[in-house]
């Protein structure tokens, strides 16, 4: 558990200043969940390389565009201050899962989640088991999570035009610590995959870019 802390201060370092950045050897990654229940934990290994590339290129932060992938139920997860969860279906974690990601995000660990069309009613039962006593909270938009780097004055974009429905973020907390961020109706993961996949359209993808990136620069300054 004192992984995740030790990474966080230095990463903090990275966003305050370039000259200490370019000094520390240590880079972020990110590590996707793997999940039973059925669910397509896998989809699109490539969306974290690409999201961070597109870091490298627009902060200062030092982070390494691999793609990486953690089992709930070993203590890897405590090597990684991001953690990143998405699918199409079901969702069910372990009891001893849930006490190991409960540890996580009690020790300054974030986890984000992407509902890929069909997540929704899996991945909020199971994280209930998580808290049991929060239910998922819609952000404001003048949560600082829309601002941390880029702009986004009416919240979460829209991405993936699955249909009509309004983009939505949910949080859950901590002690006050936004430590779970959950996207619905709006899919940025698919504008992370290489444009060949999806076929999403340059705008797109450089919205859900800079809203990959704000999550990233939230998640270590605060």
């Amino acid at each position: 558990m004192r992984n995740i802390t030790k990474l966080i201060i230095i990463m903090m370092i990275f966003v305050a200043s370039d000259a200490v950045a370019q000094q520390i050897s240590s880079s972020f990654k990110i590590a996707r969940v793997k999940y039973s229940g059925g669910g397509d934990w896998y989809n699109d290994p490539a969306s974290e390389i690409e999201l961070l590339k597109y870091v490298q290129k627009n902060t200062n932060l030092k982070v390494e565009p691999v793609y990486e992938f953690v089992d709930l139920s070993t203590d890897k997860i405590f090597d990684y201050p991001f953690l990143f969860l998405t699918g199409h279906g079901n969702v069910n974690f372990t009891d001893s899962e849930v006490r190991r990601l409960r540890a996580y995000l009690q020790n300054g660990g974030f986890l984000y989640i992407d509902d890929d069309y069909g997540l929704d009613p899996f991945i909020r039962k199971e994280m209930k088991k998580v808290f049991p006593d929060q239910e998922f909270a819609e952000l404001p938009f003048s949560h600082g999570i829309f601002n941390a780097h880029f702009k986004f004055p009416n919240g979460v974009p829209k991405i993936n035009e699955h249909d009509g429905k309004k983009p939505q973020t949910f949080g859950l907390f901590y002690r006050g610590r936004l430590c779970v961020v959950f996207t619905y109706e709006t899919n940025p993961s698919d504008g992370w995959a290489p444009p060949d996949i999806h076929k999403t359209p340059p705008d797109k993808r450089e919205l859900a870019f800079k809203f990959g990136t704000n999550l990233i620069v939230w998640a270590l300054s605060n």
